[in-house]
């Protein structure tokens, strides 16, 4: 790895700790207050599409993968008040999402790299996000894929509650995906302004 390099893995190191640690805290019925530093990640990425390149950006999202895997092995071994903070399921669901949302939105950046400022990170990022909330809920939660690891229970998960409080019935983990796919797009939007400020700081030919 290259000194160049260093502050974006470091800044997404950092994330991927704090988004695991504060996962285990909620934000209201819907929400964890991991919902709002985790897609700074994509932040993270983009920033490093821009301004080092598409191998630079991939090389932060393998390290992000890394150190989140190393907090899910973590996890399934401290044991809280139901059993193991993270399940086998919630890893699986985390690390492939991860991975599969953070490349894809590496692959729509560069494919939009040279439009206006603005479209590759909000499309690259409105793209990765979606996708990493389908594949971690669905993954962790959804009784359709229970055979990944049927000893965890999600029954809970599955309850059929009123969509976010107040809408048609829906399973729970319906409500807490769309939650979470709000807060990304909200982030998605926010992140523009940042994004701007560091590129034009820190932009080189790539």
């Amino acid at each position: 790895m290259t000194r160049t390099y260093l502050p974006g893995i470091i800044a997404m190191a950092a994330i991927v700790v704090a988004s695991n640690i504060l996962v285990q805290f909620l934000f209201g019925n819907w929400l964890t207050y991991g919902a709002f530093t985790y897609p700074l990640a994509f932040l993270v990425t983009d920033v490093m599409n821009r301004v080092y390149g598409t191998s630079a950006a991939r090389r932060v999202v393998l390290v992000g993968f890394v150190v989140g895997l190393i907090c899910s092995l973590i996890g399934t071994q401290i044991m809280g008040e139901f059993g193991p903070l993270v399940t086998l399921r919630i890893a699986i669901g985390s690390g492939v999402a991860f991975l599969v949302a953070q490349l894809i939105d590496v692959s729509v950046f560069a494919s939009l790299r040279g439009r206006a400022w603005w479209q590759a990170p909000l499309v690259s990022t409105l793209v990765g996000s979606t996708i990493d909330t389908a594949l971690f809920f669905s993954i962790a939660f959804s009784g359709a894929l229970s055979f990944i690891h049927p000893a965890t229970d999600v029954a809970w998960a599955a309850e059929a509650v009123p969509l976010l409080g107040g809408g048609p019935l829906a399973p729970l983990w319906v409500s807490l995906a769309v939650a979470d796919w709000a807060v990304k797009l909200s982030i998605a939007l926010i992140a523009l302004i940042p994004f701007r400020m560091i590129t034009a700081r820190l932009a080189k030919p790539v």
